[in-house]
């Protein structure tokens, strides 16, 4: 019998909560933050205020959703890392009174492998190995799924993620927060007309650089801006998707090459960009590779899928125990 989870998530600026068993989301309910627009991106400060007032009833919302009490439960998962550190204890906080008081196993999850999960959440076929390109914000990796919880890196950003080059493209276009959403949305009024120059050409290697490609845009901007220049935002924005989506997919699909895998999956908030999955779409087709792509609802932070990792999970702590870590790592 499966273990009926409660997971709780609260690495960012989502406050989340799931009832999980196995691959099978119960109930999930997500509070997205909303305060950080006026300020143009995430104040860690005002995003843990906030969890600690929305947590209970987050989790309320789960359990109302999932129609049992706490009793119900057998275990508790929650993200301790990689996050901001104040808004991460409040959900491990939060998560350690709860499972000492049920007398219930606490399990830790780590961010990026619950994004990986979302994959099994939302394709209940899908079995390991295959290869994951992980993208949010915060993370851009290349990602062998060799087993459950078992993970080979292949490829990681040196330095911006992909998902942090869109928030701070579009702050530049003054389109404000959350960029990449707003970017998205105005590139399609565009054409890709401008070329940005690549990282890393020639090397042979599968990591990611996006700081280079953000600075081109800004720089092309300002330089068109001082010499009075009439520019078309929607052109720069598909230009910038455009060099950012390929650069993600050429890596990605070389290292499906290399790894003589056929089977590719896409999980993070950048997954959920409409470009994204129409150029991986087509390049899958195209290599007889199968492609999957979660949900829309489990593209951007959420508990279901650090619930449905902490099924496939052995591990598990005592729950006075547990800390937050910021940088908690899943690769060696």
């Amino acid at each position: 019998m499966e273990r009926r989870i409660l997971a709780i998530e609260t690495s960012c600026d989502e406050t989340a909560a799931a009832v999980t068993q196995g691959r099978k989301v119960i109930s999930s309910a997500v509070y997205t933050q909303k305060e950080h627009e006026l300020y143009g991106g995430v104040v860690p400060e005002i995003a843990s205020r906030n969890h600690i007032l929305k947590i209970p009833y987050i989790v309320d919302e789960a359990l109302c959703g999932a129609d049992i009490q706490f009793s119900d439960l057998d275990a508790v998962a929650v993200t301790d890392g990689p996050g901001l550190i104040g808004a991460l204890l409040v959900g491990v906080s939060y998560a350690k009174a709860l499972a000492y008081y049920l007398k219930l196993p606490l399990i830790p999850v780590h961010h990026i492998e619950g994004h990986i999960c979302s994959l099994f959440i939302s394709h209940e076929t899908l079995l390991p190995p295959f290869l994951c390109l992980v993208v949010s914000g915060g993370h851009s990796h290349i990602v062998v799924v060799e087993d459950y919880g078992k993970y080979r890196l292949l490829g990681k950003t040196r330095d911006d993620a992909v998902g942090e080059a869109f928030d701070k493209t579009a702050r530049v276009l003054g389109l404000g927060y959350p960029g990449g959403p707003k970017l998205e949305v105005l590139a399609r009024e565009g054409k890709p007309v401008y070329q940005y120059p690549r990282g890393f050409k020639g090397e042979t290697h599968l990591d990611f650089t996006f700081s280079g490609l953000k600075t081109a845009v800004i720089n092309h901007i300002h330089n068109m801006e001082q010499k009075g220049e009439v520019f078309n935002k929607a052109d720069i924005a598909a230009s910038f998707q455009h060099e950012a989506v390929s650069f993600l997919a050429d890596n990605t699909f070389e290292a499906a090459v290399r790894e003589r895998i056929t089977k590719i999956g896409i999980a993070g908030g950048v997954s959920a960009n409409g470009r994204l999955r129409e150029v991986f779409g087509q390049r899958a087709k195209d290599a007889g590779i199968t492609l999957y792509l979660p949900e829309m609802r489990y593209c951007t932070d959420n508990a279901a899928m650090i619930g449905c990792a902490a099924g496939f999970s052995e591990e598990t702590k005592e729950p006075l125990t547990l800390n937050a870590n910021a940088s908690k790592m899943l690769f060696e």
